[in-house]
């Protein structure tokens, strides 16, 4: 019999046919579920910086993961299973106390509580259904909240969303990508509006892929500094979960062109990265707010020598795709809105002459998102900003 070769293999991939690979060093179900277990003990310590203990004034999951732990040490095949993942020498350690009988613990509702199940209601190690560390963090990052503070400067938002909801001008989607989520978008998750005010710098996880802390506003008051990868995958677990659709108010703003529409450009909203004094100290409010005709990314990508923005790398914040308008009209909208947030920062370009850069606002993503969206639906007339406040004013008898 003739060799399988990996000419052979990319020949059956021209053809549409996959070839299952064999796993030489897989687990069983019973093994994964083992190792799952085990992960949530590690998981405990690393929380906790000591192993889980038994004990009437103990936690009822700590109990658990005690008895549990037990368990894993008395069994010669989980001893053998778990040692290549044992480093924090949780196998070799002596539980703190006399082990509780696992009939005691109630196992069956307490492992309910942990969204686990068990074979038989003595047995830990037969788990079924243990949630995925990602999935674990998920769930506690969207739970884990703190008060809003500053929530009056939201509220009008989430009450503009609404009334945009009840009459058409935005829509209700199903989640699709990571992509969609970016400063000033709006979701659905766990019954709530979500506004994502604010997302730091992008880096890589432990996985190789992009993520960024979020500030998400929620409409009970509430906020939360997720991680991107988190909402993510809150929304997707989340059979109701929905992403909020922007504004819609005929062709000027729409989503996509209609027939006869022709793309004319985009707001682009940035952050620097430059070290100067009065950059540094104001990084999270100072937003340069342009339009292009061309890609953002076309239009950054010598930023660093560029003084107009500030001779530094700069970070893409938020972004509006515009039709048939006039992008010079619109800039001027834009200045005359923030004109008073207007900062003052004196920089050397490349050949040491001093230049002052323009359309870099004193401004909070938010507040630049609302006006945004007033721009859209032709309320902004009248409007400035108040650096005082940090809101957007009306001017008795102004317009645009």
């Amino acid at each position: 019999m003739s060799k399988f070769t990996d000419e052979d293999d990319a020949l059956l991939g021209e053809l549409g046919v996959e070839v299952e690979t064999k796993k030489e060093f897989g687990h069983t179900p019973r093994e994964e579920r083992i190792i799952a277990g085990f992960e949530e003990i590690q998981r405990f310590v690393e929380q906790h910086g000591h192993p889980p203990r038994h004990g009437e004034d103990k936690d009822i999951f700590e109990r658990l993961y005690a008895t549990r732990l037990d368990r894993f040490r008395e069994l010669a095949d989980c001893q053998k299973l778990l040692k290549p993942l044992d480093h924090k020498g949780l196998l070799s350690g002596v539980s703190a106390s006399p082990a509780i009988a696992t009939e005691d613990l109630d196992d069956d509702e307490l492992l309910a509580q942990l969204g686990v199940e068990t074979s038989a209601p003595d047995d830990v190690t037969e788990l079924r259904h243990v949630r995925s560390a990602a999935d674990k963090r998920a769930a506690e990052e969207i739970a884990n909240r703190e008060k809003c503070e500053d929530f009056e400067t939201f509220r009008p938002l989430f009450d503009q969303v609404q009334a945009e909801l009840a009459s058409g001008i935005r829509q209700t989607r199903a989640f699709e990508q990571k992509a969609e989520i970016r400063p000033g978008s709006w979701f659905i998750v766990g019954g709530q509006k979500a506004y994502v005010a604010d997302m730091g710098e992008i880096f890589s996880n432990a996985q190789g892929r992009t993520d960024a802390r979020l500030r998400v506003v929620f409409d009970n008051g509430t906020e939360s500094n997720l991680l991107m990868r988190s909402l993510q995958r809150a929304l997707h677990k989340d059979e109701a979960g929905r992403r909020i659709t922007d504004p819609v108010v005929g062709p000027l703003f729409a989503g996509q062109s209609e027939d006869g529409d022709l793309a004319s450009g985009t707001i682009y909203v940035l952050r620097s990265e430059s070290d100067h004094p009065d950059v540094a100290a104001h990084r999270e409010i100072l937003h340069k707010i342009g339009v292009t005709g061309s890609s953002v990314e076309k239009r950054i990508a010598n930023a660093k020598l560029d003084p107009t923005f500030l001779m530094a790398n700069v970070d893409i914040k938020a972004t509006y795709q515009l039709y048939n308008i006039n992008r010079t009209k619109l800039e001027n909208v834009i200045h005359r809105v923030f004109g008073a947030a207007q900062a003052d920062i004196k920089i050397k370009d490349r050949f040491g002459n001093p230049v002052v850069p323009q359309e870099w606002f004193l401004v909070p993503l938010f507040v630049i998102d609302q006006a945004v969206n007033m721009i859209k639906d032709g309320s902004i007339t009248g409007y400035v900003y108040d650096p005082g406040t940090a809101s957007l004013k009306r001017v008795p008898g102004g317009d645009t």
